[in-house]
């Protein structure tokens, strides 16, 4: 009897729908995920062994045939456009640490600043998979016995290659948010920093509370431009920065684009502010009609 693997000699790939709006992967070629909580999914799910379905999902996650994707507590379910019309149907559904163990963890990286400032950071420190080992527990999977599959297309293979796909594309996702693995496992971000203790910090109250700026009776006066002041060119240098704010924010959760969102931000953001000097040279310098 042929191992599962050996399955993709005996039926060639099939040919997929060109999907549209789908979500692709942002990088062209590689291994998938800047991370390291990200390439430990990815080296964890090929250490399987799960065969060439694996690398035909790598295609589907680059070409976009993954529609729509929705994360939830111990659960991910999705939408992959194959070779028929109606997209496949697809969950991957990981096997979620008791509430006990959480509660564990929880302690012992409260008790490491380094651990608890990282993860309110956004970052996943290196050490975190000691610190749930310390509990009796993993972070990641530690069998595919930890994951339970299915896909609506007739491939018989698990994983078949639709799996395969929202599985790399999850991977980009953790460089997002390092906690959608928590997630993955039965805690949400807010539930573990409250373990953390940040849910009972007090806020502070003391700041007034401005009424609102009624609007104007006129809506023409609401939009007109009004004149302009006499230094409006003398003002200080317009800051090229690009789009600094946006990439506080972060990556654009399961991306559509052919390119990478923040960096069509950056030209979009030192273009405009090019222009903005321009203009306001052009203000300050042009002699004024007498």
């Amino acid at each position: 009897m042929p191992r599962w693997k050996d399955f993709d000699d005996y039926f060639p790939p099939s040919t997929p729908i060109a999907a549209r709006g789908g979500i692709r992967a942002q990088t062209k070629r590689g291994r998938f995920g800047e991370s390291w909580w990200a390439k430990r999914w990815i080296e964890v799910l090929e250490s399987f062994g799960l065969g060439a379905r694996m690398q035909r999902g790598r295609r589907y996650a680059r070409m976009g045939q993954v529609l729509a994707v929705d994360v939830e507590k111990g659960r991910v379910s999705a939408s992959v456009q194959g070779s028929r019309p109606t997209p496949y149907a697809v969950t991957i559904a990981v096997k979620s640490i008791p509430e006990a163990a959480w509660s564990k963890v929880a302690a012992s990286v409260a008790g490491q600043a380094i651990f608890a400032s990282k993860l309110l950071g956004g970052e996943m420190p290196n050490e975190i998979e000691d610190a749930f080992r310390g509990c009796g527990v993993s972070l990641f999977p530690e069998s595919y016995r930890d994951l339970r599959t299915d896909c609506s297309c007739p491939d018989f293979a698990d994983p078949c290659k639709h799996i395969a796909a929202v599985s790399y594309l999850l991977a980009e996702e953790f460089d997002r948010d390092p906690f959608l693995i928590f997630r993955m496992r039965g805690m949400d971000r807010g539930e573990f920093l409250t373990l953390l203790g940040e849910g009972s910090a007090p806020r502070s109250s003391s700041a007034p509370v401005l009424p609102p700026e009624p609007l104007p009776a006129d809506p023409e006066a609401f939009w007109a431009v009004g004149e302009l002041p006499e230094d409006v060119g003398a003002s200080a240098p317009v800051q090229r920065t690009g789009a600094a704010i946006a990439k506080r924010l972060g990556k654009f959760p399961f991306w559509r684009g052919q390119g990478v969102l923040l960096d069509f931000l950056d030209r979009v953001y030192m273009e405009t502010a090019a222009k903005t000097e321009e203009t306001l040279a052009r203000i300050r310098y042009e002699p004024k009609d007498s």
